[in-house]
């Protein structure tokens, strides 16, 4: 006998079929094992414009008033998980299986008072635990919790992973499985790469670097969790349970699954791509730029790639911040070019640094397709690129055909 957390996505309990088709997962792990111990995380039921959505609820009030205030809007976004949470345990119930529903609050999730993305500072499962003792499938609302004055918290967006993977620490469990509508991790967005391939490992560090890079796998703060825990996380399809998944964690370090002796080394990665990225360019041998990257940074901008030349700089930043930067650099008087319509595709894979010839590879494949590179930047395992965005989705096919075609 052991405890096992499951968490269950949006699109998941986004109706009474889907629904239906938790219920089947969870039958068939007490008709594996009756004595396994279950606690059910779910989030909100469906996605934007469904009706007890988190954006849907969010809008509720910001149809009245476009600046509500936080605690207030904390307490009507813990209502969609609540929903999704009692209608579940209803479900189950009425199958025969004994269940019972608790918000993060009474599941002993205590975070601090950062609404709208509180910071887990605590866990006590004491209640949980007593619940599955008396032989209950525990169904918890995800990303939720309380502050030590009772007031009401949400863990920002992706916080019901984060929920479930805090209570699978508290609980010490060897694994968490996050269901969601994808066979598992992939080698790339299937969206746009056709050819993405499901990894069956993936090291917590290259899931960072997925996340961190644009590719929607899981939350990066469930991964920090997890990661603290030597925790498994198994990324898993709610419509497809038979399908593997994909494991994360520390028994595979790296993407790369065969290695030879003194042949050419396979290098398999995934793809992530960014949309929406603008580059700025600073036409300037002035040292200051040091001081406007601080005046940036105070203004709550991010900035990425950034490169220094002999006669400038450049960086990139999402264009939804264009004004902040071209205010700031306005203000310092120099010289400078903002670049609109870009995206970064971003190679990533433990074997990149110390495996020659890698970053030949992705420019020769760029090459093949004419896609003008315009800036590139490389960490210890992962290669970006940046490129217009026009040609964003033939980079994506050009690198992943490449690396894992």
């Amino acid at each position: 006998m052991g405890i096992l957390v499951q968490k269950f996505g949006g699109t998941s309990v986004q109706s009474y079929e889907k629904m239906n088709e938790v219920l089947k997962i969870i039958k068939s792990y007490k008709e594996k094992d009756n004595d396994l111990q279950l606690v059910v995380v779910v989030s909100a039921m469906g996605r934007k414009g469904d009706p007890y959505a988190t954006d849907t609820l969010i809008n509720l009030v910001k149809n009245i008033n476009k600046n509500p205030q936080k605690r207030e809007l904390d307490a009507l976004m813990t209502c969609g998980e609540i929903i999704s949470g009692t209608v579940f345990t209803n479900i189950l119930l009425n199958e025969g299986i004994d269940a019972v529903f608790l918000n993060g609050g009474q599941a002993g999730i205590i975070t601090d008072d950062n609404y709208g993305n509180s910071k887990i500072v605590d866990v006590d499962p004491k209640r949980i635990l007593n619940e599955l003792n008396k032989g209950k499938v525990v169904v918890v609302a995800g990303f939720q919790g309380i502050t030590t004055n009772n007031e009401l918290t949400t863990l920002g967006r992706g916080g019901s992973d984060t929920s479930a993977v805090a209570i699978g620490k508290a609980l010490k469990c060897d694994t968490v499985e996050i269901y969601t509508d994808v066979d598992g991790v992939m080698t790339a967005d299937p969206r746009v790469e056709p050819n993405a391939k499901v990894l069956e490992h993936i090291g917590y560090e290259e899931v960072f670097q997925m996340a961190d890079k644009g590719a929607k796998v899981i939350h990066p703060r469930a991964v920090q969790l997890a990661k603290s825990a030597n925790i498994t996380l198994v990324i898993k399809n709610t419509l497809n349970p038979l399908a593997k998944g994909t494991n994360i964690g520390i028994m595979r370090t790296s993407i790369n699954e065969k290695m030879t002796y003194e042949d050419t080394v396979n290098v398999n990665t995934a793809v992530a791509n960014q949309e929406n990225i603008a580059q700025v360019k600073i036409k300037s041998e002035e040292d200051n730029f040091i001081e406007i990257l601080n005046e940036i940074q105070k203004s709550s901008v991010s900035i990425d790639m950034i490169n220094f030349f002999v006669d400038n700089k450049a960086f990139i930043i999402k264009e939804d911040d264009i004004t902040k930067v071209e205010n700031i650099l306005k203000r310092f008087s120099v010289d400078f070019e903002i670049r609109k319509d870009c995206a970064k595709v971003t190679l990533i894979g433990a074997e990149i640094m110390g495996t020659p010839g890698v970053m030949a590879r992705v420019v020769t494949s760029l090459s093949k397709y004419n896609i003008q590179l315009l800036q590139t930047s490389d960490s210890h395992m992962t290669i970006s690129c940046l490129v217009k965005k026009d040609d964003m989705l033939n980079a994506v096919h050009a690198i992943h055909d490449e690396f894992n075609g």
